[in-house]
């Protein structure tokens, strides 16, 4: 199933214009992939989503846009210029070069996060792991940095910057000013959705390791002397499926429960429910979505909380780490603190003075988008077809309208059905090519909920039929209802 699963979704990713590699005219790189006419509205989607979704949590969180370029003492300051680096295992017989931490994970099904060089050199001699390109040995680890420099200027003039390898520094760069322009208040929520680039070894499975990619990312600026209140009776109830530091098999809890295994504050675990909330919005359930505790030898050393978020991948047969929950402590802040002489300590309230702690909610959108692609792709061996059962928050287009033929007067009057839908908001998928059998088809597989066909009987009655993407179902519905119907269908 896993190979027939990665085929299909791969056949539809590539025809229907979701995911493709770049420049394919061009002889194309490994590690940078397009979006196309449906991926990018996809995904812009699942962004919208994402912002209106974190945004609204609470008071006193923003969005800003910082660039992708930085200063070489941001980086310094973030500690990236000395730690931000991977394990490179390179053949010793046909020079392929790949992580050596991924390359064991393979082999032995295992994670190998917070391993040295050293150790990783001995696991690949120990368990005795070729090259897998020619079977040669390996030689000894190395590490590698991940960051593109970039030189700013000309001349005399010239300074050395970085593309950002995350876009968290945006905002710890930034947050004095923040705080102060938006009065001085904590918690102070800062979100950033935009691009970042790392210099991959060897990227591979597509858009899950790429050298350009995406991110969505809240850091919460709190006191942690003086928590913040939450109500977390509003998320109790609220079940996740938690694979604890140190076991094997996961257990499903609900928030009020996790509050004692997982030895969190409430403030915390308010904000990991609201996560795991957005995952089951966006078609997750415990079969196919948990949380992974790292324990202390995982997880970053300033990390006092460290959980990753996890997809299982039905075509790779994999679980895949999309979205990260860290409490950073004062890393981050301290380190441009020192870095550049100023203070990052703030007053707030009725003079309360602190150096703020962060909480990051950190997701990889390239990954969560196609992750939930991965998971909703869908066989329906009883009607012979293959669909994307989207979640409705992230589909390209709401309704798809078809002409049944493209004479006597039906295009005209599907045209009217168009534009009608769309004055009132929902984003229309026009098709009139080939058979209405091919043209559902096509709608189904990029995950068009609804599909609107205009026949001869529409001319006589000015009614059509709605057909449902997931049941196949067909009603007839008058074009004047047609819109409070959809609206009612979609729920």
């Amino acid at each position: 199933m896993t190979a027939k699963h990665a085929e299909e979704l791969n056949r539809i990713l590539l025809q229907r214009a979701i995911i493709y590699p770049d420049s394919e005219l061009h002889g194309k790189i490994a590690g940078f992939y397009d979006y196309g006419s449906v991926g990018s509205e996809i995904k812009r989607r699942w962004q919208d989503y994402w912002r209106a979704y974190f945004l609204n949590m609470r008071d006193n969180f923003y969005e800003i846009e910082s660039t992708q370029i930085m200063p070489e003492k941001v980086f310094k300051g973030s500690g990236h210029l000395d730690h931000f680096f991977d394990p490179v295992a390179e053949c010793s017989k046909c020079g392929e070069r790949v992580r050596a931490d991924h390359i064991l994970e393979e082999m032995l099904h295992e994670t190998f996060e917070g391993v040295n060089a050293k150790e990783l050199s001995d696991l690949i001699k120990k368990n005795k792991i070729r090259c897998p390109k020619c079977k040669g040995e390996f030689k000894e680890i190395e590490t590698f940095t991940l960051m593109f420099p970039v030189q700013i200027g000309a001349g005399e003039d010239i300074v050395t910057g970085y593309l950002r390898p995350e876009t968290a520094q945006g905002p710890y760069a930034a947050f004095k000013r923040e705080f102060r322009a938006n009065r001085q208040k904590l918690p102070l929520g800062l979100a950033v959705v935009g691009r970042a680039y790392r210099n991959e070894i060897s990227p591979r499975q597509g858009v899950l390791r790429t050298r350009e990619f995406s991110q969505a990312e809240l850091q919460i600026f709190f006191d942690p002397d003086n928590l913040p209140e939450v109500d977390l009776k509003r998320v109790k109830d609220t079940k996740m499926n938690v694979l604890l530091a140190g076991k094997k098999k996961p257990v499903c809890l609900t928030a009020k429960q996790a509050v004692t295994k997982l030895k969190m504050e409430d403030f915390f675990l308010f904000f990991l429910a609201k996560t795991c909330q957005f995952m089951q919005i966006m078609g997750f359930t415990e079969k196919n979505f948990r949380l992974r505790q790292l324990d202390d030898k995982e997880k970053a050393f300033y990390n006092k909380y460290h959980i990753d978020l996890e997809c299982y991948s039905p075509s790779l047969d994999k679980w895949i780490e999309v979205a990260g929950f860290h409490y950073r402590t004062d890393h981050d802040l301290k380190g441009h603190q020192k870095v550049t002489g100023e203070k990052m300590e703030v007053s707030y309230g009725d003079g309360k003075k602190c150096l703020p702690h962060v909480l990051e909610l950190s997701f990889g959108v390239d990954r969560n988008v196609y992750l939930i692609l991965d998971n909703a792709l869908t066989f329906d061996e009883s009607n012979k077809r293959t669909y994307l059962k989207l979640p409705q928050q992230v589909v390209p287009f709401d309704v798809g309208v078809y002409p049944l033929v493209k004479k006597e007067g039906l295009p005209k009057k599907a045209r009217e059905a168009f534009n009608a839908l769309g004055m009132v908001g929902f984003k229309v998928f026009y098709d009139e090519t080939g058979s209405i059998g091919k043209r559902y088809s096509r709608g189904d597989e990029i995950g068009v909920p609804f599909g609107v066909t205009v026949d001869f009987d529409t001319l006589e009655d000015n009614t059509v039929t709605v057909r449902e993407r997931d049941s196949t179902k067909q009603e007839r519905v008058l074009i004047e209802e047609l819109s409070n119907k959809i609206w009612e269908m979609k729920g």
